[in-house]
């Protein structure tokens, strides 16, 4: 693993999305069109259902700003940066880069949901912390998908495949950690649920890292 490639990746990363900001600000409209939409036909919801549309939107978010990071890029880009830097090294930039930038997207989805939906929380700042974990976890899975579909025909088809069964359980985990935000009294089991949702965090990291070698090669 060398430091100085992930940096450079991380830096070709930013640097391609600052040039192409039409990428970026496609991404910010979907959010604030899909928002605006569901406060169109529910208006305010109540706490449990502004939970779910919240992590509901945040995963179609994540499709579109993280799972085009590798069906992006082109075969000959690809051999290039099979040359000038290793597979470990060009994942690990993928997964920062995308986790960075789902970071920055749930911030804004949630200031967009706090300004349309209204603003049940009760304790802000752990239900930010919580879906800064959320936008991390689901980069991090999405990412995964995306360097296994981008060596398939139908990358697409084959995402939603793979990420229907692992994202499902993400999803209902973080909706479950998510409700200290609507509370002033902490639940019981919460720091063991974040621990799992960390470890899960973890092992797809370390698997992605593990197994992006040998399709590399292929």
């Amino acid at each position: 693993m060398n430091k100085q490639h992930i940096i450079a990746l991380i830096k070709k990363d930013i640097l391609l999305e600052t040039r192409q900001q039409y990428t970026f600000y496609g991404i910010l409209l979907y959010v604030a069109s899909t928002i605006f939409v569901v406060y169109l036909s529910m208006g305010q919801p109540e706490d449990r259902v502004w939970n779910a549309l919240f992590w509901v939107v945040q995963l179609f978010i994540c499709i579109n700003a993280v799972a085009k990071s590798f069906l992006a890029e082109s075969r000959g880009r690809m051999l290039y940066f099979y040359s000038i830097a290793g597979a470990g090294d060009f994942m690990i930039a993928k997964l920062v880069f995308n986790a960075i930038l789902m970071l920055l997207m749930s911030l804004v989805s949630l200031a967009v949901f706090t300004l349309l939906l209204g603003n049940p929380l009760e304790n802000m700042i752990a239900f930010v912390g919580i879906s800064m974990l959320g936008g991390l976890s689901l980069s991090l899975v999405f990412t995964f998908l995306a360097a296994i579909a981008a060596k398939a025909e139908q990358q697409a088809a084959l995402m939603a495949i793979m990420g229907f069964p692992l994202i499902i359980p993400q999803l209902l985990l973080l909706i479950k950690i998510a409700a200290i935000g609507f509370s002033s009294v902490v639940q019981g089991g919460l720091w063991q649920m974040v621990g799992l949702m960390i470890g899960l965090d973890a092992m797809v990291a370390i698997l992605a890292f593990i197994l992006f070698p040998f399709l590399w090669k292929d």
